[in-house]
């Protein structure tokens, strides 16, 4: 709590944290629409400009991989200025660099394009949560990042299925000009969100002025030692099922980009129903028993290995495509759990800079590497149909041992968090 007398405490709930939840979910729809467009237009892309699976996968890696490296410079800025000018500035970066990649001319086009809209990317996930987390309470805060993490199945959604249309029909180039578009126009709103003050401290944590320390003040906590290689391997999984599965679809059932992108919009459309699930379970779970939380990642985790496992080896028939689509939940169930996690162990000025942490993990310790890994397995098995359903299932045991992770680190999480509970977040 302040010490000073005159400060006002930020509201929670209302109409400002209703405008922030809209306009922060809406560019988190549009930033995924972006992201996978990609896979939308992979196979067209791939055949056009003479790739490898290895160099289209390594196109994402470079992606995901801009996203964390960038992502603790930008968060770092975001703790310290102002989130919503910061979101307001990076969806214009990000969308103009969409628009940029359908240009690119060749492979080395496409890797800078990429990694420029990874760079605009980076910050937007930090930023994002912080504004989210400071507009709703800490026992209703499960539930509003299950909403505002609700934008991953439709931004993808939207990104393979328009995508894919748009693609088929006018080439692979166009959709990248259509999606650049929305951002623009919803980052003009982001500046007309209310902010929280910047704080000179951060609690117990140090101050928020000092990048290393703020690095440091996370870093030292238990439950990252668990929770950092859970989000890797995890995500790994299931960052290579988004990437991959439209052009598995294409090999393995012969449908064509619209079709394939039609096939996983729709498994994106069915995973919104895990969101506000996830975010339920995760603040019933929590008032519970603390360690909730992350036994829910776990589980929820282990139960979409299994199935996208059986999908797989069914060769994607209809009982294979029933458990992909079931996968789809169990995934989007586990992902408001953990994303809670790295806002509830550390004080509030730091909450960018944990998260953007997270991503970090997510990405740098397995999930950027993971399309990369797999097309060059699917290269190494001779590509195809049969290549690339080898190489997939490198995920699904990977993802297994990320989930284990997840419930190992629950006893660390329930007592990291309990000693930054009760701090209050200051009204601009």
């Amino acid at each position: 709590m302040s010490q000073d007398g005159d400060q006002k405490q930020y509201h929670t709930g209302g109409w400002n944290a209703h405008f922030i939840m809209i306009v922060c979910t809406l560019l988190f729809i549009v930033n995924y629409m972006d992201r996978q467009v990609f896979s939308a237009v992979l196979q067209l892309m791939k055949v056009d400009l003479g790739l490898t699976d290895a160099q289209c996968g390594l196109a994402s890696t470079v992606f995901l991989l801009a996203v964390p490296i960038f992502s603790i410079f930008i968060a770092y800025l975001v703790d310290r200025w102002s989130r919503k000018k910061a979101l307001g500035i990076m969806a214009i970066f990000w969308s103009a660099f969409t628009f940029v990649t359908g240009l690119s001319p060749n492979f080395g086009g496409l890797l800078i394009s990429r990694a420029l809209v990874g760079v605009g990317e980076a910050g937007f996930v930090p930023g994002g949560n912080a504004m989210i987390s400071a507009s709703y309470s800490p026992e209703s805060r499960g539930k509003a990042m299950g909403i505002f993490n609700m934008a991953i199945p439709i931004g993808a959604a939207i990104g393979v299925m328009v995508g894919g249309v748009v693609a088929a029909k006018y080439g692979w180039r166009t959709p990248f000009f259509y999606f650049a578009i929305p951002g623009v126009l919803l980052a003009i709103l982001a500046f007309f969100m209310k902010d929280y003050k910047t704080t000179d401290t951060a609690g117990a944590g140090g101050t928020n002025r000092n990048l290393g320390t703020a690095l440091a003040a996370v870093l030292k906590l238990r439950t990252v030692r668990w929770l950092y290689p859970a989000l890797g391997l995890t995500v790994f999984m299931s960052t290579t099922f988004l990437i991959w599965t439209p052009a598995l679809i294409t090999r393995v059932l012969n449908y064509d980009a619209g079709q394939a992108g039609m096939l996983v919009g729709y498994m994106g459309l069915v995973a919104i129903i895990g969101y506000p699930l996830g975010g339920f379970l995760a603040d019933r779970w929590y008032k519970k028993d603390p360690k909730g939380r992350m036994y829910l990642a776990g589980i929820a985790n282990i139960v979409g290995a299994v199935l996208i496992t059986v999908a797989i080896f069914l060769k994607l028939n209809t009982i294979g495509l029933i458990c992909a689509f079931v996968y789809s939940i169990c995934v989007s169930i586990a992902i408001p759990a953990f994303a809670t996690v790295y806002l509830d162990i550390v004080p509030v000025a730091h909450r960018g800079i944990s998260t953007s942490l997270g991503l970090v993990a997510q990405y740098v310790l397995g999930g950027a590497w993971g399309p990369y890994v797999i097309g060059a397995v699917s290269d190494a098995w001779g590509g195809g149909g049969t290549g690339l359903t080898n190489a997939m299932y490198i995920c699904c045991a990977v993802g297994v041992i990320g989930a284990l992770c997840y419930i190992m680190g629950a006893k660390d999480y329930a007592s990291d968090a309990e000693r930054v509970k009760h701090e209050a977040v200051l009204a601009a």
